[in-house]
């Protein structure tokens, strides 16, 4: 599956987080949403990229933001690596088997010290309340994430 766009729906999903509650597609309407792929958690990418969210959880929340991390990472790995960091205040989605992964199509082919491989494209999404894909961040800067979603 190709990646979505700007004014795609975001596909049906139904998936458990780092605290084992269902959290579904139909969880998102009427919430502008953050929805961020990671590779995988406790690499330091994800880290520091999972924590700058964490840190300006509020400064997002307060425009309105609800945010979702989601890796292929099962549901223990999700939540030790929430509670590692005291605890994210926002769901990690464990998509082991891959569905919401490829429904966004941010699964494809990646190298890493002169090595090709396959596995999940970080890539960030921002959502409207009605379900439709407005922003797509490709290259994200894990560092300095928040300011690149807030950048217009």
């Amino acid at each position: 599956m190709s990646l979505l766009k700007v004014g795609d729906k975001i596909p049906e999903f139904s998936c458990y987080d780092d605290k084992e509650n269902l959290v579904t597609n139909n969880d998102l309407i009427g919430k502008k949403t953050i929805i961020f792929f990671y590779p995988r958690a406790n690499t330091p990418g994800c880290t520091a990229q999972a924590c700058n969210l964490s840190e300006n959880f509020s400064k997002l929340t307060k425009i309105g933001f609800s945010i979702i991390g989601i890796s292929a990472d099962k549901i223990k790995s999700q939540s030790s690596f929430s509670s590692k960091f005291g605890g994210f205040p926002y769901p990690l989605l464990s998509d082991v088997d891959k569905k919401i992964i490829n429904g966004f199509g941010v699964w494809g082919s990646k190298k890493f010290q002169g090595k090709e491989y396959e596995g999940i494209l970080r890539t960030t999404f921002i959502i409207n309340e009605d379900l439709e894909i407005t922003r797509v961040i490709e290259k994200v800067k894990t560092k300095d994430h928040t300011n690149q979603i807030l950048e217009k």
